[in-house]
């Protein structure tokens, strides 16, 4: 049997990709138990330093849920839903910087997979969209307090209540997606992005990604000093110093996330 995500590495960048095509890579129980083990795994791996998630095939990144398994989970439907929400809040809090290759469909728990990485880099093609009203249901795994502090009020009521789903475009003006680029040159673009980040300090990557994540529910003035306690950790480090000196020294930095 095919694995249902497959898992490769390429120095500091682990690369994840949802392979059930015929379904839209849509999410099972077994994706998503996989997600939890990977992301488990790769926190206990220092040497990666960022993972990129894509779906199979042209069509889809991930079209959503799978319904049959929402609709037999029956009253234990909710305790299936915490779960998974609980599954993307830890890719969303690893300590590893998470793009999303958004190669097509990104709708239900796909699009909601990909608010929960940390870049959303799309495809002309893709198109975004949390369909759930539509069944009677709502987002469950993050979608209706992640995209209004993504899009805002108005734009998150737009999506979330409507239903329709909307194009790439449409994402990348909302503030949903950072960059859409064409369909063919999408993983390179990715790739790129992902090369650029690992050469850059692993343990100020980290302490940005905590002081953002961090810093935006927290009032300024305690944001702030959020930042100082980072930064205070970060400019101490042997890579701090590292980093002067080859800046100065006119050459590339060797850092050691020490």
């Amino acid at each position: 049997m095919e694995e249902e995500v497959i898992l490769t590495k390429e120095g500091a960048i682990a690369y994840l990709t949802i392979n059930r095509e015929k379904t839209l890579n849509a999410l099972n129980q077994n994706i998503m138990m996989r997600l939890n083990q990977i992301f488990e795994d790769l926190e206990k791996e220092d040497e990666i330093l960022v993972v990129v998630i894509t779906g199979a095939g042209k069509k889809s990144f991930v079209a959503g849920a799978d319904i049959v398994e929402i609709k037999n989970a029956g009253k234990n439907r909710t305790e299936m839903i915490m779960r998974n929400q609980e599954i993307f809040s830890k890719i969303r809090n690893s300590s590893k910087i998470v793009i999303a290759a958004v190669n097509g469909y990104a709708l239900g728990g796909g699009c909601e997979l990909a608010m929960a990485c940390d870049i959303r880099i799309s495809s002309e093609n893709a198109k975004f969209g949390l369909p759930e009203t539509k069944l009677g249901l709502m987002p469950g795994y993050g979608g209706t307090q992640l995209l209004p502090r993504m899009v805002g009020l108005g734009r998150a009521k737009y999506i979330i209540l409507s239903g329709e789903p909307i194009t790439a475009k449409e994402a990348y003006e909302f503030g949903l997606v950072e960059k859409v680029v064409k369909e063919e040159t999408l993983m390179d673009e990715v790739k790129r992005l992902a090369q650029r980040i690992v050469q850059n300090g692993p343990l100020a990557i980290k302490s940005c990604k905590r002081a953002i994540n961090k810093g935006i529910e927290l009032s300024i003035d305690e944001a702030l000093r959020l930042e100082l306690s980072e930064y205070d950790k970060v400019s101490k480090s042997e890579d701090a110093q590292e980093g002067i000196i080859s800046f100065l020294e006119k050459r590339r930095p060797s850092f050691k996330g020490k």
